[in-house]
C-alpha cells in the first residue's frame, strides 16, 4: 500500500480513535471478496463512505444513539472494552465477532431487562453496513475529496488499529445491553425523584465484567 493513510497516528490533527490506520483498513478490507478492490477505492476516496458484508470479519450490532453511547460507557468503563465502534445517521455500530448477529437476539429474549433494550439491528451473514470514511471530514490534504458523499454525523468512535482486532461476542454485549437498561432505568428514576436523588447519582458498577446479571 501507498503512503495515502498514516500507518501510526500520534498527532492531535488525526487522534487514533477517531481514524482508521493501514493495519485497521486491512482488517475492514478483508471483510469484502475483493480485498484489494476495496483498497484501491479507499486510495482515491479515503474520506468517502463504503459498504462492506459482515458475518466473515465482523458481525455489526446497530444500536439507537443514546442507548448505544451507553453500552459503549460500560463496556469500557466496567467492562472489557470494545471493538471497532461508529456513528452513522443517529445510530451507533458496534463491530462484534461473526456469528454474534444470530445468537445475541436468542440470548436477550431470555433476559428480564429484555423490555427495557431498545430494538436492536443486528447484521451478520448476507447482510451489509456503511461504515465511515476512513478519515474524519477534512482531516488531511485530499481528503476533501469524496468529502461531501460522507452522511452528517458518520463517523469512527473507536477506529479499527490493528489486523486482528479484538472483537466482543454476544454473552459480553448482552452484559452491556443489561448494564445500559440499567443505567437508563436508573436516570429516569432519578430525574423523577426530585432533589433526593441529585444530578450526581449514578448506579453501581458490578464487580466484574462478566459477573451474572
Amino acid at each position: 500500500m501507498s503512503d495515502w493513510l498514516p500507518d501510526t497516528p500520534r498527532t492531535l490533527a488525526f487522534p487514533t480513535a477517531s481514524y482508521v490506520t493501514l493495519a485497521g483498513a486491512d482488517w475492514l478490507a478483508s471483510a469484502s471478496p475483493y480485498p484489494r478492490s476495496v483498497h484501491a477505492l479507499w486510495a482515491a476516496r479515503p474520506a468517502a463512505p463504503s459498504v462492506l458484508p459482515c458475518g466473515t470479519a465482523f458481525d455489526v450490532i446497530n444500536a439507537p444513539a443514546l442507548f448505544g453511547r451507553r453500552m459503549v460507557d460500560r463496556l469500557w468503563s466496567a467492562g472489557p472494552g470494545s471493538g471497532p465502534v461508529a456513528a452513522h445517521r443517529g445510530r451507533i455500530l458496534l463491530f462484534a465477532a461473526p456469528g454474534t448477529a444470530q445468537r445475541l437476539p436468542a440470548l436477550l429474549a431470555w433476559e428480564e431487562w429484555a423490555a427495557a433494550v431498545p430494538p436492536l439491528l443486528c447484521h451478520g451473514s448476507g447482510d451489509a453496513v456503511t461504515v465511515p470514511p476512513l478519515y474524519p471530514r477534512g482531516a488531511a490534504d485530499g481528503a476533501d475529496q469524496g468529502a461531501a458523499d460522507a452522511p452528517a454525523g458518520s463517523r469512527w468512535l473507536v477506529a479499527p488499529d490493528v489486523r486482528i482486532p479484538w472483537l466482543p461476542g454476544p454473552d459480553i454485549l448482552l452484559w452491556a445491553c443489561v448494564r445500559a437498561a440499567r443505567a437508563a432505568a436508573a436516570t429516569g428514576h432519578e430525574a423523577g425523584a426530585g432533589a433526593e436523588a441529585g444530578p450526581d447519582s449514578t448506579p453501581q458498577r458490578p464487580v466484574s465484567a462478566l459477573s451474572a446479571r
